[in-house]
């Protein structure tokens, strides 16, 4: 093209003419070390509190359905050993056991769908059970409250960093994203539960009017007014569907917008039922990448495992590294460095099963983000951020008083007494 033309050409920023490209974004923050190691974390203590409520409550067949469509019969340790198998070579390791259904150990379900189903399940099966014992219900509200807590933290964090990176490109250190996730604790946590006390609450008259409703007296009274029962059911739906759908984005408001509880339900349930279709979309474009990025992750952590026992069986050999790796048929001394290799190994198992809730949270701040700009034409620029406490501040020391009086600057618009000063060569 000729200069004279006076046209010039510009890049185009394929982000901003198709915003769903952004969630390629997600998988780099999902596999950052400081993302893995909370979403690690987090799994770990969620994993050791069921367990825990699971075997205070034992004693109730029903209360242990939670635990089993989760991790079907196998034990907290088992569910993160099961998670990477590692009995063969990487290139056909099977889908995880710790999110499938106990029915079907080889489902497929990705790090943003299966996650959301499993921290959803607790609630599902309080609503689920239409006949359920006391034990088992405590057991799941327990369940679903450990859970809401430790996420709450962790989860937190995680989508601080998320929102700060994706905004300005910029890195959150752990104490920062730790102090913040500590500092809105009570926000991130009591944001669900507003939603349930409301349900809460238009429950109490219809549990009341259901004891009434034993007898047939009553029973004909209460189908008179049955259209009032119906309108409570309308309210609980509500409050029910914009939770369901909406608690993730709950978690990505306060990180984003640093606002309270009242300002991340509103903006969740705005952004689910005024954007259900650009919801979906994200959602599913998230679930298939996420799905793919667990394939890598998966075939990564098994390929170091894998390669290490590979190496180390050309100098043990083929029998002894099959001992090594089932523990069987070895001395107190050879079981307990088998028992130290498995642990090393469940390391990197249990580090690969933090990529699952890491790139949740930061695909569902990126959904956010998203939805921001469709329903309030916020640009994914604008982000919250205030001064670190632990960061080092670098202030100017206190200025000291004194008697001398400030300097002025002279008024050049006023004429002088004295005589002018002829200018130069007169």
């Amino acid at each position: 093209m000729s200069e004279h033309d006076g046209v010039t050409l510009c890049s185009i920023r394929w982000s901003e003419v198709f915003p769903w490209l952004s969630t390629l974004r997600s998988f780099r923050l999902a596999v950052t070390l400081r993302v893995l190691v909370l979403g690690a974390a987090g799994f770990l203590l969620m994993l050791l509190g069921w367990a825990v409520i699971g075997w205070v409550f034992s004693a109730s067949e029903q209360a242990g359905q939670l635990w089993h469509a989760q991790f079907g019969t196998a034990s907290a340790c088992g569910a993160i050993d099961s998670a990477v198998p590692t009995d063969h070579a990487p290139p056909i390791a099977s889908s995880p056991v710790v999110l499938g259904d106990p029915a079907s150990p080889q489902c497929h379900l990705d790090p943003f769908s299966g996650t959301w189903l499993q921290l959803s399940r607790p609630l599902w099966q309080v609503f689920a059970e239409r006949s359920v014992t006391l034990a088992a219900l405590l057991c799941w509200i327990l369940s679903a409250l450990w859970s809401l807590a430790v996420w709450a933290f962790f989860g937190g964090a995680i989508s601080r960093i998320a929102a700060v990176q994706l905004a300005c490109d910029e890195q959150v250190g752990w104490g920062a994203s730790l102090r913040w996730a500590a500092s809105k604790w009570l926000s991130y946590f009591g944001a669900p539960l507003f939603p349930l006390a409301g349900v809460l609450v238009v429950v109490l008259p219809l549990l009341v009017g259901g004891w009434l409703m034993r007898l047939d007296v009553l029973l004909l009274l209460a189908g008179l007014f049955w259209p009032l029962a119906l309108v409570g059911g309308l309210v609980m739906a509500l409050l029910l569907l914009g939770l369901i759908f909406g608690w993730p984005l709950m978690w990505a408001t306060i990180s984003v917008e640093g606002t309270d509880t009242f300002d991340a339900l509103s903006r969740a349930y705005a952004y689910v039922f005024q954007r259900p279709l650009r919801y979906l979309l994200y959602a599913v474009l998230a679930a298939i990448l996420g799905g793919l990025g667990w394939l890598l992750v998966e075939n990564f952590a098994a390929a170091v495992i894998w390669l290490s026992l590979w190496g180390s069986s050309w100098g043990t050999g083929a029998d002894r590294a099959k001992s090594i790796l089932t523990g069987t048929g070895l001395g107190a001394m050879g079981g307990a460095g088998a028992a130290l290799m498995a642990f090393w190994a469940g390391l990197i198992k249990w580090l690969a099963l933090g990529y699952f809730y890491g790139y949740f949270w930061t695909a569902s701040t990126l959904i956010y983000y998203l939805l921001r700009r469709d329903v309030d034409a916020t640009e994914m620029d604008e982000v919250f951020l205030e001064a670190d406490q632990g960061e080092k501040q670098f202030n100017l020391p206190p200025l000291a008083a004194t008697d001398a009086p400030a300097p002025q600057a002279a008024d050049t618009t006023k004429p002088t007494d004295g005589p002018e000063t002829p200018p130069a060569g007169e």
